[in-house]
């Protein structure tokens, strides 16, 4: 089993609240990291994953049966299948006052979040599991991190081509079971022919009426698509930094998927070397990028910075006053462009960086340093201490 960095973060949560709620993608790891916290605690755990119904028997008095149990950390997986649970949680979690009662796994969903926080406001910490990310490899995976993307059965696999295939399966499932069992109504065909539409614009500014225009629906049909599929952690939208400039600022959002193989898979990329020529190449790798500063910088929010004149940062990360400027280039000689040197200007960033494949971080000027990504991280996270 690859150490996941959560694993901890559960610990110290489990030390403080009643409920503590890992939320993801679907398969990305939450049941195998879950399970062995629980089975390191052996009978002092329970675990019932909700979509077997030899566990869901359990719990046709779910009261009685949590109660019995009160004394063991008890996971519920799948949680919501069973929304109806969350009452019965809260007043469990009120009687007894301990720290560490439940942990409660899964796919984030508008009814999840909703009654999870209108039944357990005060009562529970989220943390969200992504994929696999750099910092929890060996930097000798990188590349093969990037293509096939963090899921770990796409990451694992074989070959390429049995990681493409579970890739395709898993968008398949996702559009024609999953969705639907987290009560969202659209028509797989449709979402897949937007999800389609969405890796051709990975990376660039957010244009619903010309986006709904090609698949001949309204704008607001496009914007309920992308909040679907940001709430179930497959795409990120990126807002622009707000400054009080007095400048033209872009204000649309940047779109990008959060996994680059299944961006890759996508895009139709089925090797290695189609995808060095790919035209996405660069705003893979720029995406890339993004998932894994922001997975490391958790305490930082994320914007990028366009001016209409053509002052741009990638990405801007953002911790009260403190700002990091990021420019992404998929060069091992990465040139610096104008628009960013005018941008720090703008600005003035606590820190620019330029992330690029390159072995081993240099100074460009007295306000730049280009980093890989590995030395990337790891200068933010001292940032941030």
């Amino acid at each position: 089993m690859i150490a996941r960095q959560l694993t901890s973060e559960i610990s110290e949560h489990l030390d403080y609240f009643p409920i503590v709620a890992v939320i993801g993608p679907r398969q990305c790891g939450k049941t195998t990291l879950v399970r062995s916290i629980v089975e390191n605690r052996k009978s002092d755990a329970l675990y019932l994953d909700l979509e077997k119904p030899s566990h869901l028997a359990k719990l046709q008095d779910p009261e009685i049966f949590l109660a019995q149990n009160r004394e063991k950390l008890i996971c519920l997986d799948e949680i919501q299948r069973r929304p109806d649970l969350f009452p019965i949680l809260r007043s469990l979690c009120d009687e007894s006052g301990q720290p560490g009662q439940f942990i409660v796994l899964g796919s984030a969903s508008p009814d999840l979040l909703r009654q999870s926080s209108e039944s357990l406001a005060g009562r529970i910490s989220y943390l969200e599991l992504t994929p696999f990310m750099a910092s929890e490899l060996d930097n000798a995976k990188l590349n093969d991190l990037w293509f096939r993307g963090g899921f770990p059965r796409s990451q694992l696999a074989p070959s390429d081509k049995l990681s493409e295939a579970w890739r395709q399966s898993f968008t398949s499932t996702f559009l024609e079971r999953d969705l639907p069992q987290l009560g969202i109504r659209v028509p797989a065909p449709n979402m897949r022919r937007f999800l389609q539409m969405c890796a051709h614009l990975h990376g660039q500014l957010w244009n619903a009426s010309k986006i709904g225009g090609s698949l001949g629906v309204t704008n607001k049909t496009i914007n309920h698509y992308l909040s679907i599929l940001e709430q179930t952690y497959l795409l990120r939208r990126l807002m622009p930094l707000e400054t009080n400039l007095k400048k033209r600022l872009v204000k649309s959002p940047k779109v990008f998927f959060r996994d680059s193989g299944l961006l890759h898979s996508l895009l139709g990329i089925a090797n290695r070397t189609d995808w060095f020529g790919h035209p996405s190449f660069g705003s893979s790798w720029e995406g890339f990028v993004i998932e894994n500063l922001t997975a490391s910088a958790k305490d930082w929010d994320p914007f990028f910075f366009r001016t209409a004149g053509g002052a741009e940062i990638d990405l801007v990360l953002k911790r009260g006053t403190r700002l990091v400027a990021v420019e992404i280039k998929a060069s091992s000689a990465p040139k610096i462009p104008i628009g960013f040197k005018n941008a720090i200007e703008d600005i003035a960033p606590d820190k620019a960086l330029v992330v690029a494949p390159v072995n081993d971080p240099y100074p460009v000027s007295s306000t730049i340093e280009v980093h890989n990504l590995a030395t990337a991280i790891q200068t933010i996270e001292e940032l941030g201490k």
